[in-house]
């Protein structure tokens, strides 16, 4: 790695640095961390997502000494790091706050509220969207979907999820982290983490949290609930679990085994099978036109224009 001294106030030698900007104790310890996320992909540019929430982590956002850094350690142009960069929002460009809240505006969530929530925090906050607190705080976004519509309306505090919020409830979860409380997520750790915390696990190093808290909350698993309640299985195949072995969840398995185990795949033109059936639409009959009609062939005897 190629790297430059600087000088100190008076003039003298300062600490060495590396093209990127950062000091050499600050590159050791990156380059560590990064030489353990390259040696998990079998080409050294496929690690640059997760080197790039490792730079994240150390500087609250993907800074241009960040960006050089990751270009150094993966024999990349700077530009070509800035292109991926710039193309995910969980890249941020400029200081994040200790913690982003984002709230989920998307169908489901806007119709249930999201809206009006966001509209609450913005006012309350005194900030727009992709804007931080003067006090550093708190990052205010709107997201997409979150994959969590059965507990919409849904905030986002650092990707730990907050359900059913209202513009109350919201407002006082970020009351409390600007306070510096600890503030526990409907579903997942017991506390929400840091902006440089969270962007260290999400490039691949564990902070052995991943067990804490609420997992599936009753949304989740009302549809398994009621499953077993009413005695519903799926219908059997290959992959049936044995009678009297246990199911992934731990629980008693069904034992149910369906036509499939017994019989194997079903043939074309079996009841199971779409092929070879009678046909039941206008486009079975003629994908391309009026059902019937037989395709127009040219007349031999006319032969063919000029």
């Amino acid at each position: 790695m190629t790297t430059e001294t600087t000088t100190d106030a008076s003039g003298g030698p300062g600490r060495p640095r590396s093209r990127s900007g950062y000091d050499a104790e600050k590159v050791a310890r990156l380059a560590a961390d990064a030489a353990l996320i390259v040696a998990r992909y079998p080409q050294p540019r496929s690690a640059l997502l997760p080197m790039l929430h490792l730079v994240q982590s150390e500087d609250g956002y993907v800074s241009r000494d960040g960006i050089r850094f990751c270009a150094e350690q993966l024999d990349l142009t700077a530009a070509e790091v800035s292109a991926v960069a710039t193309f995910y929002t969980q890249y941020k460009r400029h200081p994040n706050g200790t913690y982003t809240v984002g709230v989920c505006t998307n169908t489901l969530c806007a119709i249930m509220g999201g809206d009006e929530i966001f509209d609450e925090l913005s006012e309350h906050l005194g900030v727009g969207h992709d804007e931080t607190t003067d006090d550093g705080a708190v990052t205010l976004e709107r997201v997409e979907c979150n994959a969590a519509c059965d507990y919409a309306p849904v905030m986002m505090v650092n990707w730990e999820f907050f359900d059913n919020q209202t513009p109350g409830s919201a407002t006082d979860v970020v009351d409390r982290l600007r306070a510096g409380e600890q503030v526990a997520p409907t579903r997942g750790a017991a506390s929400v983490c840091s902006f440089k915390q969270m962007s260290r696990v999400l490039a691949g190093f564990t902070d052995g949290r991943a067990d804490e808290g609420v997992g599936a909350g009753e949304p989740t698993l009302a549809g398994l609930r009621l499953a077993r309640e009413n005695g519903w299985t799926a219908p059997g195949g290959p992959t049936d679990t044995a009678e009297g072995a246990q199911a992934p969840d731990g629980g008693p398995s069904t034992g149910t085994t369906g036509p499939a185990d017994a019989q194997g795949e079903p043939e074309a033109g079996e009841e199971q099978s779409s092929a070879e059936r009678e046909p039941t639409t206008d486009a079975d009959v003629d994908p391309g036109g009026k059902p019937g009609t037989p395709e127009a062939k040219p007349d031999a005897s006319k032969g063919t224009d000029a």
